[in-house]
């Protein structure tokens, strides 16, 4: 199934020139990479702190789209710039399943948001990307197949929470959507498992 995901090469050669800066002045992949985590929970707090307020959720899909460019960059840092780190894989994997707790878990606290459903999401979240990992223990790629990576997570999420930001959207509704987020990233952990196998086998 298509995913958000599909999109990276195009997102990649658009941020290029900025990668080449940051490299330049001396930016390490690691740092890009502790930068997106510290931006996570900076905006799960905020909506910790406001559930009831707007402009949390306004910030969300600028948030999201933040988190999703330094995820980048510090992968073309990485790559590109011969920056990688064992360091690095540790806080690239740890640092992806802990901003999804941090900027996910707090829209539970959002009146009309039901908390098993975040929670679920979360849970489902991090096994997805753990079936990735997984991957490689076993002898394939990191997989990072779909229909919910975490690009398609980011790009659902701060579509939603900029419809409930502008009112357009009650936040029951939020509730349906992540039910079938839910079905998706049992689809993507199947999907991730399966294509894993197939390319060992």
């Amino acid at each position: 199934m298509a995913s958000v995901y599909d999109l990276k090469p195009r997102f990649q050669a658009w941020l290029r020139p900025l990668v080449q800066f940051l490299a330049n002045c001396g930016i390490t992949a690691n740092q890009v990479t502790v930068a997106a985590l510290l931006l996570s929970l900076a905006m799960g707090g905020a909506i910790a702190r406001y559930p009831s307020e707007r402009w949390p959720l306004l910030l969300m899909p600028v948030a999201l789209f933040g988190r999703m460019a330094l995820n980048a960059i510090d992968g073309m840092l990485a790559r590109e710039h011969n920056l990688k780190s064992a360091l690095g894989g540790f806080l690239n994997e740890l640092g992806d399943v802990l901003a999804d707790a941090a900027l996910y878990l707090p829209l539970a606290l959002v009146p009309g948001v039901s908390v098993k459903w975040i929670v679920l999401t979360v849970i489902l979240a991090i096994v997805s990307e753990m079936t990735g990992v997984i991957a490689v223990q076993i002898g394939a790629t990191r997989r990072y197949d779909g229909p919910m990576g975490k690009s398609d997570r980011a790009f659902v999420v701060g579509l939603v929470c900029l419809l409930l930001g502008l009112g357009w959207l009650p936040a029951l509704w939020l509730n349906y959507l992540l039910m079938v987020v839910v079905l998706l990233l049992i689809v993507t952990i199947v999907n991730r498992a399966r294509r894993a196998l197939a390319e060992i086998g």
